[in-house]
């Protein structure tokens, strides 16, 4: 056991909802379970950490690992189901999983270098040959990206009239024109992840790369490059962004029109949450609907 939990300044963010600070509340409880349920050893917090504790730790046999215990929020639900859909083929493999804890055991990658340390282009060359590795076939219990888009565009004029109309209306209205014309026109389903950025592979031992932290979603392949078109991790320039947009869409066979639409829709979804408004996201926003 860590002798007492600090938690890291990326989750503090959580103390702001009654459900984040109950969730702090039991996390002492939890940890001391999974302790004892695989009897680890355990560090310090990651901290770099936002969406679930994560923790070093040592198996009884010296393995190392990295223990979860997630924030109860619904994208990461089916986390452990796509790491074990995936058996350690370009991502950690799943070690352990108690679905009632929220709590996973997972291979720890290292020395753990994200792929953001690299030039952007040799990043590139790395996600262009690891993400068709993931587009696995898969159905349920993952969400379908059509029920997901569906969401988004319920809540985006909401979220977007509370946030005091924080962008132009033609960013929105496009948006959900875009999102309305995608989600049924769809191509093969396949497993995607829609958090799969520069941050989120990491350099390993057992392969060169792997991915962690999936928020898995059943879709078609053009949604499977958003998180890296979009994230700032490789650039965050009108320049940059085209440019992840033109190489990801050639090099892996996509249509180049539908990878712009979905990135466009689920980065303005995914520009306010919480009360906030991430005027990055707005930006690419802006930037891809410049690009033609």
């Amino acid at each position: 056991m860590v002798a007492r939990l600090e938690i890291p300044d990326g989750l503090g963010w959580v103390r702001g909802t009654p459900a984040g600070r109950a969730w702090l509340a039991v996390l002492p409880d939890r940890l001391a379970a999974c302790a004892e349920r695989w009897s680890l050893r355990l560090g310090a917090p990651f901290p770099y950490a936002f969406a679930s504790l994560a923790l070093p730790a040592e198996l009884p046999d010296g393995t190392p690992a990295v223990l979860k215990l997630q924030y109860p929020d619904p994208d990461s639900a089916h986390e452990a189901t796509a790491l074990a859909h995936w058996a350690g083929a370009g991502a950690a493999r799943l070690l352990g999983h108690d679905p009632s804890l929220r709590a996973l055991l997972v291979e720890r990658c290292a020395p753990g270098t994200p792929l953001h340390t690299l030039p952007a282009d040799a990043a590139l060359d790395v996600a262009v040959g690891l993400l068709p590795r993931l587009w696995r076939p898969a159905g349920a219990p993952f969400t379908p990206l059509a029920e997901e888009a569906a969401g988004w565009m319920e809540r985006l004029p909401t979220n977007w009239e509370r946030a005091g109309r924080p962008y132009e209306r033609r960013l929105l209205d496009t948006a959900l024109g875009l999102l309305a014309d995608l989600v049924g026109s769809q191509g093969d389903q396949v497993l995607v992840n829609q958090d799969l950025h520069a941050g989120n592979v990491l350099r390993a031992t057992r392969e060169p790369w792997l991915a962690i932290d999936p928020k898995p979603l059943t879709g078609e392949r053009e949604f499977g490059v958003v998180p890296l078109v979009r994230g700032a991790e490789l650039g965050h320039s009108p320049e940059a962004v085209r440019h992840r947009l033109g190489r990801l869409s050639a090099e892996l066979g996509l249509d180049r029109e539908r990878v712009r639409g979905w990135t466009i829709g689920q980065t303005l979804a995914w520009s306010i949450g919480g009360g906030r408004v991430f005027p990055n996201q707005v930006e690419v926003v802006r930037w891809l609907l410049a690009a033609r």
